[in-house]
């Protein structure tokens, strides 16, 4: 597929919402479709989190396997930015 001017790179979110997922459970013990669920969200080990953009792709990924991992902040635009009073 080739990229026209003036659109994002694949996997890029420009200015949109991200979520943090974080692993609670083990992969052990359930489906190779979940595994390879955690594999995609880029968890694998407990405790793991991931940095993901909030889309209806990514939230499908976490509803499919929502009895191992968790949601841990929903962030808004870019880590940095701050909003400025005055």
């Amino acid at each position: 597929m080739v990229r026209r001017a003036g659109q994002p790179a694949f996997g890029h979110v420009a200015g949109g919402s991200r979520i943090t997922v974080r692993q609670v459970r083990s992969g052990i013990g359930f489906s190779a479709r979940q595994k390879r669920t955690l594999k995609a969200l880029g968890l694998g080990r407990i405790g793991r989190e991931r940095i993901q953009p909030d889309n209806p792709a990514v939230r499908g990924m976490i509803a499919a396997v929502r009895h191992l991992v968790e949601v841990v902040e929903e962030a808004h635009g870019r880590e940095d930015h701050k909003e400025r009073t005055g």
